[in-house]
């Protein structure tokens, strides 16, 4: 090397030309770049060494000017499809010659430049580049392709951002969807890393926390501030696929075979269905018939959805995934597509619906003296809610006879269970009901005799369909309850009647359980139950009709022992996970509630103790229903009631603090 020599080497991984000034002690030298700047180094940093050693540093704009005229790509390319057939390498001056017919300081600086800055045509070899085969081009341009593709919905996403910030109209395009979900997933996911939703957050200046995801998503409109984040970390699906609503258009027009073609006709019965005015999947109905004997039958009548589902298709496995419909207070998700749910598989009024029907004669005590289950067909006289029927009683109104029947049926199986060892507890039970975002409501459910003759005529039919699954050997979801272990009942009467005693009791009392065996079930009083009045919207009933309807027509059972005990145990998860979401919501909206309604004063019930030595127990807002955790600010009884306050309430945390209110 030698003074006025043009050089390349890199600083900090930038090409950069300078010129060689003088040596520096045994192995290194220095040079100078076009700045000025000056430069120790050693002969093996040396990248490139341009021809000629008469430079000075004001040589190189201009030769930098000079060599800019020929860096033109498409010539590499040009050169790559001339040399990749005999695979030969180059040197930058022989591309030089290649390319621009001379091999001048210029030209060979300017093909170094081409050959170096390539990143698909060829690859370096020594003091010489190698042509890259085909294959190897196409998949790097198809790699480079991707990455530009990527960049551009990069840069549309952020844009899209700056548009939803400034609350513009935006149109998400399928790629800036995936990158909101990356966010979604840092909110639902803390535990987790997620690199790439922390770098769109530092990206934007928000803080890369799930907190931060959270607020964005809610800016964009993505959310909203109340979103059900329970729901979203649940398994459960929200929507229905589009091969399983392909299937439901094809139900609604062209209905598949009935494979039950000698259903009793019951259309001749009145039949009334009671549920809440707001119910849409109407599952059941009840009759009353007049026998010669004066023997009185009574007919309950659950809808048949085996009618359009067959086991293990499209509609059967869809319901078994979701186990069971959502009831949210901002509204159901159905265990099927609501258009089949409330449409062709409910009893709807006026119109002639197939029926699984429970004939019942019960002695002048309340139990079964004889019964009969068929296939059927039914239609619905009245629809009526339970605020209709408990109007008839009070008005004792004479045109419905039926009505008053039912209901003295449904008080005699009531004392018939107690009897039996059943055992009712009453506690005060909401409703909340989101109507709009800037609406929630919460209404408490009364303990009427409507919901009574409901709730009575239901187990009946538990009742009726597991002595039949029972004594025919039939392996469907049997619903057992442990027998509990009572406080003595002197214990008991220390505790003030009402709520407190009725906590009490309910904390004694062991989960349900779901088994192939006939089980008693204890707080019902019956040695064999399942529960079969709900197959729109609750899978192990479905179940029970699917077996129950194959037994009824000879047919061997859709489900044999072993694969009913596999989908129990799957079913059962299902549930107890969508039984947990609507709880955590309902928690959620009762909170939002309070939250918004802190200038309110409550009046609460010590209802019981979680840590009674820290004064912190249980407090039962009677008005609402709900029971909440408090540490009493003085010395409390289980049973006193308190007013309080709200002082902070945040759904989103799970946290309510009362301040209680001294009377005057």
């Amino acid at each position: 090397m030698e003074k006025g020599k043009l050089i390349e080497f890199r600083v900090q991984g930038e090409r950069r030309i300078a010129v060689v000034d003088r040596p520096e002690g045994k192995k290194d030298w220095m040079v100078i770049d076009v700045e000025g700047q000056s430069y120790k180094i050693r002969p093996q940093r040396i990248e490139y060494e341009i021809n000629g050693s008469s430079y000075t540093i004001g040589d190189i704009p201009q030769f930098l000017q000079e060599v800019e005229l020929y860096l033109d790509l498409s010539s590499l390319e040009v050169a790559w499809e001339l040399l990749v057939e005999g695979g030969q390498s180059v040197t930058p001056s022989e591309m030089a010659q290649l390319l621009f017919s001379e091999a001048s300081p210029v030209h060979c600086y300017a093909a170094h430049s081409l050959l170096c800055d390539d990143k698909i045509y060829f690859k370096k070899k020594g003091n010489s580049y190698e042509p890259r085969t085909s294959g190897q081009v196409e998949e790097i341009k198809h790699q480079l392709e991707v990455e530009r593709q990527r960049q551009q919905e990069k840069e549309v996403f952020y844009s899209n951002i700056e548009k939803a910030l400034a609350k513009q109209k935006i149109y998400w395009t399928d790629s800036d969807r995936n990158r909101l979900e990356l966010l979604e997933r840092l909110v639902l996911q803390p535990e987790q890393t997620h690199r790439n939703a922390q770098d769109i957050l530092d990206e934007i200046g928000q803080s890369p926390t799930p907190e931060g995801a959270f607020e964005l998503l809610v800016e964009l409109g993505w959310w909203s501030r109340n979103e059900n984040l329970f729901l979203r970390r649940s398994s459960y699906p929200v929507q229905f696929s589009r091969k399983v609503l392909d299937v439901v258009q094809f139900y609604l027009k062209t209905p598949p075979p009935d494979q039950d073609s000698d259903r009793l006709d019951l259309t001749h019965l009145k039949v009334y269905t009671i549920d809440d005015e707001s119910t849409e999947e109407i599952d059941d109905g009840l009759s009353v018939e007049f026998l010669d004997d004066d023997q009185i039958k009574l007919w309950i009548h659950i809808a048949d959805p085996t009618r359009l589902v067959t086991p293990g298709d499209e509609l059967d496995l869809e319901a078994r995934k979701r186990s069971t419909t959502l009831y949210l207070p901002t509204g159901m998700i159905s265990m099927f597509p609501i258009e089949l749910a409330t449409g062709p598989m409910s009893l709807r009024q006026g119109q002639i619906c197939p029926a699984l029907s429970f004939g019942v004669i019960l002695d002048d005590k309340g139990a079964v003296l004889d019964y009969s289950i068929h296939a059927s067909l039914i239609k619905p006289t009245y629809r009526l809610t339970y605020h209709d029927v408990d109007e008839m009683f009070h008005l004792a109104i004479k045109a419905e006879p039926e009505i008053p029947i039912l209901a003295n049926a449904s008080k005699q199986r009531h004392q018939w269970r107690k009897s039996q060892g059943s055992i009712t507890i009453k506690m005060p039970e909401a409703v909340i009901k989101v109507k709009s975002e800037d609406d929630i409501v919460i209404e408490l459910i009364d303990s009427s005799r409507s919901r009574q003759l409901v709730a009575e005529m239901m187990i009946l039919a538990g009742e009726v369909a597991g002595h039949y699954c029972q004594k025919h050997g039939l392996p469907v979801p049997f619903r057992g309850q442990p027998q509990p272990e009572l406080p003595p009942e002197e214990e008991l009467l220390l505790l003030p009647p009402g709520p407190v005693r009725a906590c009490a009791l309910r904390r004694c009392m062991p989960r349900s359980e779901i088994g192939t065996l006939p089980n008693r079930h204890a707080s019902l009083g019956l040695d064999t139950y399942t529960q079969v009045t709900s197959p729109i919207r609750r899978y192990t009933d479905l179940l029970t009709h699917f077996q129950l309807k194959a037994h009824l027509r000879g047919d061997p059972f859709p489900f044999p022992l072993d694969v009913m005990q596999r989908i129990i145990y799957s079913v059962t998860l299902s549930a107890q996970e969508a039984t947990s979401v609507e709880r955590q919501t309902n928690r959620y909206w009762g909170l939002e509630f309070l939250r918004r309604n802190a200038d309110q004063i409550w009046q609460g019930v010590v209802l019981r103790w979680l840590r009674e030595d820290e004064n912190l127990g249980i407090l039962l807002l009677e008005e609402l229903g709900l029971e909440l955790p408090h540490r009493f600010e003085r010395a409390v009884s289980l049973g006193d009631r308190l007013l309080v306050q709200v002082s902070r309430s945040d759904p989103h945390r799970d946290e309510i603090r009362f301040r209680e209110i001294l009377e005057h």
